[in-house]
């Protein structure tokens, strides 16, 4: 079986294409990546793939790739992935995650037109949800308020119309929030932990910087994401669209209070006005049952646990960073 994961350098492409290395499917794999610039989240991995190099905003590039690998499953990651910093850079955003989703469609109707290919939304297409809407199922009405939403509801119904004009097996998700080790300090769990991690290290001063915390959000463990997007592929109906979540809500609150437990050094905690949307909605919580049903998943990494290896990454981090460099070099 031919995989090729875009963006697997990022985030949850590495941590994706770690997950099929150390499964065993039954079947012989060989796994394919495109990466823009950095690789180092998959360097441990790299004797094991096929890396390409590349810009999926070139479309004969990408058309190459393709043309080349002729992938049977496709898992599309390569995306903005940042909402706050959408708003900074809304044409970026919509450049990013329009103009590579299309070229990479494209490239497929041509060159591998059977394979299966997994499309990743999100739960930010359907926006300003309102309290009758909970939980969000489907069928949800789609009222994106963010650039980022914006252009997801595009790779969304883009992949959709794939399907329907020319009969590309394109498997729809739209993911709630997730987060674990190695994620940006743009997410809301990673940016308290490597505060803290830095408090600790000695590295900032006892004050933790901080946005809405009362805003409710259901949180999944990347490390359950990814294996639901294998399940999605595989078990997903072509066209269809599947939410996927853990199916309950968790305040930020509740983030930061088990992360400065894990933490014995006194923290002061401020509001940072800078780390405020300009829309936010109070509470989402993703109704995951089509998913369930069709596929048998359920998350099964605690909130704790997780918050705990996300704190942990940070403290390697941050301690490598306060390491003196005559120490560094010696080893």
């Amino acid at each position: 079986m031919r995989i090729l994961i875009t963006g697997i350098s990022g985030f949850v492409g590495s941590v994706l294409a770690n997950y099929l290395l150390s499964s065993s499917f039954g079947l012989p794999l060989e796994l394919h990546g495109t990466i823009h610039r950095a690789d180092s989240r998959i360097q441990i991995l790299r004797d094991r793939l096929h890396l390409h190099k590349g810009d999926l905003r070139n479309p004969s590039w990408i058309d190459q790739v393709i043309a080349t690998v002729k992938p049977s499953r496709i898992f599309h990651l390569a995306a903005w992935s940042d909402v706050r910093a959408s708003w900074e850079q809304p044409w970026a955003t919509y450049e990013l995650n329009i103009s590579c989703q299309l070229n990479l469609l494209e490239s497929l109707r041509r060159h591998a037109p059977e394979a299966r290919v997994l499309v990743v939304a999100s739960s930010e297409v359907y926006g300003l949800i309102e309290p009758d809407d909970l939980p969000i199922d489907e069928s949800t009405q789609l009222r994106p308020n963010s650039p980022y939403g914006i252009s997801k509801v595009a790779q969304d119904l883009m992949a959709q119309q794939y399907w329907y004009n020319y009969g590309l097996s394109a498997i729809r998700v739209r993911s709630f929030n997730q987060f674990g080790p190695g994620q940006s300090d743009s997410f809301v769990a990673s940016a308290f932990a490597r505060q803290i991690a830095e408090i600790e290290a000695g590295l900032q001063h006892p004050v933790l910087k901080v946005g809405n915390l009362e805003a409710e959000r259901d949180y999944t463990d990347v490390r359950d994401m990814v294996r639901a997007y294998w399940l999605a592929l595989h078990h997903g109906e072509p066209g269809g669209v599947y939410n996927i979540g853990s199916g309950t809500s968790v305040a930020v609150q509740e983030l930061l209070n088990v992360l400065l437990e894990l933490s014995d050094v006194e923290i002061t905690v401020e509001q940072d006005p800078m780390r405020l949307r300009p829309s936010e909605v109070s509470r989402i919580v993703c109704n995951p049952d089509r998913f369930f049903k069709e596929t048998g998943w359920v998350p099964r990494i605690p909130l704790r646990e997780s918050l705990a290896d996300v704190l942990k990454y940070w403290r390697k981090t941050a301690g490598a960073l306060g390491e003196d460099p005559s120490e560094s070099d010696a080893s």
